[in-house]
């Protein structure tokens, strides 16, 4: 397990970590501020769509396979991104490594599932987002760091050389002894889908991810125009509540325990998401910083608990549920950090909260369905 998790703190790092260094590249290239973002959004892209394609591939390849080579392609598009002549060629780097990393979290989710106890798994992958949480802030903390010290490019080339000592500690993974290994079928996607309450679940996932990537995305509009000290570094700091989400993640199981089962865990952390989201409201710098901490930690209470439920309740095909689950996961993402843009035209930071908060209010109703309390309740 501590392989894995120095593989997930290193594979989100990788994904984080140009964020920080936006400006400096966007200087050293001579471009616009919109096109040194388009670094970020040109790896999200593909993150909701590709694990479609991996979780059909890890029903006949196996996930400790698979994690080694794209670890070692993430680890040489990093040496490319510090030797990149370009922007253009820093696009096309980033391209590559947006078609990697969901592989490396699709087969990290399934190798966890499948190398632990069914009655561990949700204890299992509550660690292992809490490591995906962690590398977020280290990618961004770090690179940041050693920019300033050595330069921006050398934070890609440290990162190689880590991602380059994982690839050689992965051939340590036992083999993974609960796979079934089954030829692939399109078929397969929809026989997902039809089980008893997945799709609901499913549904609620890429609508708790929605709301969360626009208020990441767009609160640092709304502290400009509540505060006129909102300089960049405060504006940073805002994201501390984000480390909140390591403790809900680690004590998602412990929870799930204390309230009597996983989906009345999951309708009490969109129940603190839904209710620190409309505090948002209220026009205050302190109080936008300390809501933060209880909405990062309703919403990974939600993700983790709702990773875990979907490994325990899959018989087979994990590889297949773990990529579906990160394609809707994203697709939210990938809606909810660009699609407020014209409801805060319009109507504001008020009218973004409240069609946000009818997003989580569905989000709740769809936890409150029998479907996903079936699934639940199910052995697997």
């Amino acid at each position: 397990m501590p392989i894995i998790l120095f593989t997930t703190v290193l594979t989100l790092s990788a994904l984080y970590a140009p964020q920080p260094l936006l400006p400096v590249i966007m200087q050293t290239f001579g471009v616009s501020r919109s096109a040194a973002a388009f670094l970020t959004t040109v790896s999200f892209l593909p993150l909701s769509i590709a694990p479609l394609f991996y979780g059909y591939v890890l029903e006949s390849v196996s996930p400790r396979r698979m994690l080694r080579w794209t670890i070692l392609l993430l680890a040489v598009s990093e040496v490319f991104f510090f030797l990149a002549p370009n922007f253009v060629s820093l696009v096309m780097v980033r391209l590559l490594q947006g078609l990697l990393v969901p592989a490396i979290l699709t087969a990290l989710m399934t190798y966890v599932s499948l190398v632990s106890a069914r009655k561990h798994v949700q204890r299992a992958m509550a660690t292992y987002i809490a490591a995906t949480i962690l590398g977020g802030f280290l990618g961004r903390a770090f690179s940041g760091w050693v920019a300033g010290v050595f330069g921006w490019r050398y934070s890609f080339l440290v990162l190689a050389a880590s991602l380059l000592l994982a690839y050689f500690l992965l051939s340590r993974l036992k083999g993974e002894t609960r796979l079934n290994l089954t030829r692939p079928h399109p078929r397969m996607i929809l026989s997902v889908l039809r089980r008893r309450g997945f799709l609901p679940l499913y549904l609620a996932v890429f609508g708790f991810f929605l709301v969360f990537a626009a208020i990441m995305n767009f609160i640092p509009f709304r502290l400009t125009e509540i505060s006129e000290q909102a300089t960049e570094f405060r504006i940073g700091m805002m994201y501390s509540g984000y480390l909140m989400g390591i403790v809900a993640s680690l004590g998602a199981a412990w929870v799930a325990r204390r309230v009597g089962g996983e989906m009345r865990a999951l309708r009490l952390g969109m129940i603190v998401f839904t209710g620190a989201l409309t505090m948002m409201l209220i026009p205050s710098v302190p109080v936008l910083f300390g809501v933060m901490f209880l909405f990062c930690g309703g919403m990974f209470l939600v993700h983790s608990t709702a990773s875990g439920l979907f490994n325990r309740c899959a018989r087979e095909g994990q590889g297949l549920v773990n990529g579906l689950y990160v394609s809707f996961y994203y697709a939210g993402g990938a809606i909810g950090s660009y699609g407020p843009g014209p409801v805060y035209r319009h109507w504001g930071w008020d009218g973004v909260i409240l069609a946000l908060a009818a997003v989580s209010l569905l989000v709740l109703a769809v936890l409150m369905s029998p479907g996903p309390v079936a699934a639940a309740t199910e052995k697997g």
